[in-house]
């Protein structure tokens, strides 16, 4: 472990660098590019779930004032990467082929992209479009999960590799469960759940020449997007921009391209003048993804000290009928507790809905709904105190890889939580607490996401005034990337924030992976911390050749920047204006690239981040209705360098996970296999009034064998374990247990 790390001066709160942006309006976001001569684009959806289009009749459209053209299968110009399979970004492990807009008549679900009216005003589109009439010859759909789940499927992953998480599993006894002397079995129900940030997905194309395309995207990669339309229209990477500097929230649907953004880029070649298309907020639930709607069935056995037995975890999962998208569901039951014996099947149930995608916490917060629930019905069978429970089964190593933690710090989440929610007020029966007519109930649940690092590439320019500007691709969704990368690069420096900009957002800056999977701070920070010391390196040789021996041995940790001056730490004589070593090299700034990968330690150690959530809920008896008073949520996820807005991603975190718990249900008409919870006022996500004090705590220690700035992601595991903490407080707080969520009145009602 690198000792000098903690010499440094700590991470202190900072605002972020770009909230003046924001709260101003000078932030641009990707539908507020106005480009001369633009058009726009609406999309026309199918009225049908399963089928073919018999006709389009467009003559009325086309006819309408301001409409440039209606683009469908009909008329659609060749795209040459249709031809190949995986030409969306990051090519997640599916199996099929993502769908293919305009490519040929067949429907596949409800509200599927079909045409595109553009025209030189949105109000024109908008209007061309609610004129064009399709005929379809309709085909019995599926979209009924429970009637259908007989007919899931193992994935074409886990046939092709035995390794992969979506594959069988066991360790152990398969039939240990069944002699165990405790044993509960249950089945948990997630339902389909929306990303719906408050930005609308939306892109502008713009082909500058016929192999030249700018595009202004809402994305969470900007180089994931740069080779996705790089090979869809077969011209060099080099030759695609995209920009997204501002993205107004997302939770997933930006990892993956979407036939909306390939609708623009056509219709922009068609009409030959940019196209903006922005998504209505109904569309936004049928053509950017949703967590899939998971079935899960858990056999728990324990013996009378607690210790568990064996754990068998069974889930099915939603998928489209064209291409198989999969979840990690299992993969926290297979190492978050001892148990000696654990089986796992992974299946896919194929409908007419459209695609699934990853998801804040994607799988994980599925699985530990489920898993985090049946430890505290196991514990409750025993009489044991759920912590106590946990505690029993702590895991000093990683039991799927059979390898130590890098790092591990959960028994101070346990102890710090307990203090924090008030634990010793909880009682093991149920509704032994009440404040007036209310009973009271509290519940914890565990959660965690692996502490991934891509590649990731930093330029930094340093200017003899001291100013220090650093560049790269990664993207922002919310969480402050900017601002954390000024504090990586101060603490690295000593340069104070004010004079730090980190530039973003546009894959023509060094290459970083996706904003997504928790692991932005700790791929693209270590890239930052490199490339600021590569400027201290120049800066040594500099001095060295100017002032003498002191800085000739000098290493990058040894200096420092301080009001215009750079010295060497224990020798304060030892110091020299910046602008004058400048001048004397003749030179007006320094820059440096550097790049930061993974070292090999991910093949010796298991790393992972872990977060524990803590609920204090209020439940009437009368009425069903659920309070959540209080949430505590404790994370260890490694160096904490943004601790402000760190503790806005745990805030956030929480805010979904009551969403999750108590609102959430995107519900199905399955007679047209269509959403009829579409908007805000019927697909019910948490508001003010919903959300009470939550109080944050980070563990804030180092896990420098992930990475050399010590962080491990916190953006998944603030929203893993939640739910089943609110769950099991509502238990607590009634005896009854709620499965399927989200917890409702009406499944409280009759206490």
């Amino acid at each position: 472990m690198n000792e000098a790390f903690f010499d440094k001066k700590e991470y202190k709160p900072l605002d972020r660098v770009d909230g003046r942006l924001k709260v101003t309006g000078a932030a641009k976001y990707s539908a507020e590019y106005a480009l001369p001569n633009m058009a726009y684009g609406v999309l026309v959806g199918s009225r049908i779930a399963k089928g073919t289009i018999k006709s389009i009749d467009s003559k009325a459209a086309e006819r309408a004032p301001g409409v440039l053209a209606v683009i469908s299968h009909l008329n659609v110009i060749k795209i040459p990467g249709y031809a190949a399979r995986g030409v969306h970004p990051s090519e997640p492990p599916t199996g099929g082929q993502p769908l293919r807009v305009f490519y040929d008549n067949k429907v596949y679900s409800n509200d599927q992209p079909i045409a595109i009216v553009v025209a030189t005003s949105l109000e024109k589109a908008q209007y061309g479009a609610s004129l064009v009439k399709v005929q379809y010859d309709q085909q019995e759909h599926q979209t009924d999960f429970e009637a259908n789940a007989k007919n899931a499927v193992i994935a074409a992953a886990a046939k092709k590799n035995p390794k992969s998480p979506t594959a069988d599993y066991d360790r152990g006894q398969t039939d240990a469960f069944e002699t165990a002397p405790f044993r509960i079995e249950a089945e948990y129900v997630l339902p389909t759940e929306m990303h719906n940030p408050m930005e609308l997905q939306a892109i502008t194309a713009h082909w500058e020449a016929d192999d030249r395309l700018t595009i202004y995207d809402k994305v969470q990669g900007t180089k994931t997007t740069q080779k996705t339309f790089a090979k869809e229209w077969d011209v060099p990477e080099q030759n695609v921009k995209v920009i997204a500097t501002f993205v107004g929230g997302a939770f997933g649907n930006g990892l993956h391209s979407w036939p909306h953004e390939s609708a623009a880029i056509i219709a922009a070649k068609q009409v030959k003048r940019p196209v903006k298309v922005v998504l209505t907020r109904e569309q936004m639930f049928t053509m950017v993804g949703y967590r899939p709607r998971t079935w899960q069935k858990i056999q728990m056995g324990a013996a009378k000290d607690g210790k568990l037995v064996a754990i068998n975890h069974h889930s099915i999962g939603q998928t489209s009928t064209y291409e198989e998208f999969t979840e990690t569901t299992l993969m926290q039951t297979r190492m978050m507790y001892a148990s000696p014996n654990v089986s796992t099947r992974y299946r896919l149930l194929p409908l007419n809905v459209a695609t699934p995608i990853w998801m804040r916490g994607p799988g994980e917060a599925t699985g530990a709904f489920a898993l985090e629930s049946a430890m505290d019905e196991m514990a409750h069978a025993i009489g044991m105190d759920p912590i106590e429970f946990r505690l029993a089964n702590y895991t000093e190593t990683d039991p799927d890889k059979n390898m130590p933690w890098s790092t591990k710090y959960m028994r101070e989440c346990y102890e710090e939580g307990k203090k924090r929610i008030g634990w010793e007020n909880r009682k093991l029966k149920p509704g032994s607490v009440r404040d007036g007519e209310w009973l009271v109930g509290y519940g914890m649940g565990t959660g965690t996401f692996g502490a991934n690092r891509g590649p990731a590439t930093v330029k930094a320019e340093l200017d003899l005034e001291g100013n220090l500007v650093m560049h790269c691709a990664i993207t922002d969704i919310g969480p402050g990337t900017a601002t954390a990368m000024v504090q990586v690069a101060s603490n690295t420096t000593g340069i104070a924030p004010e004079k730090i900009t980190f530039h973003l957002g546009s894959s023509e800056f060094p290459n970083a992976g996706l904003q997504g999977g928790s692991s932005t701070v700790n791929s693209v920070g270590p890239a930052v911390q490199a490339a600021c010391n590569a400027l201290k390196e120049q800066l040594i040789t500099m001095a060295a050749a100017k002032s003498g021996p002191d800085f000739g041995a000098a290493k990058p940790d040894d200096i420092m920047f301080e009001k215009g001056e750079i010295q060497l730490s224990g020798k304060s004589s030892a110091k020299l204006k910046l602008s004058d070593l400048f001048k004397q090299n003749n030179i007006q700034k320094i820059e440096a690239t550097q790049e930061s990968k993974p070292s090999e330690n991910g093949k010796k150690y298991s790393m992972n981040a872990f977060s524990m959530h803590f609920a204090m809920v209020h439940v009437h008896p009368f009425t069903g209705q659920v309070r959540v008073k209080k949430i505590v949520c404790c994370a260890d996820a490694g160096t904490i360098v943004s601790p402000k807005t760190a503790e806005s991603q745990m805030i956030g975190g929480a805010t979904g996970g009551i969403g999750m718990a108590l609102t959430e249900d995107a519900v199905m008409d399955h007679r047209f296999g269509r959403y009829v919870t579409k908007d805000f006022g019927d697909y019910h996500v948490p508001v003010h009034a919903d959300v009470p004090d939550i109080d944050v705590y980070f563990v804030n220690k180092p896990d420098l064998l992930a990475d050399p700035v010590g962080s491990k992601g916190l953006g998944e595991i603030a929203i893993i374990g939640v739910a089943p903490a609110i769950a099991n407080a509502v238990f607590n707080a009634t005896g009854k247990r709620v499965r399927h969520l989200p917890i409702t009145p009406d499944k409280l009602l009759g206490l």
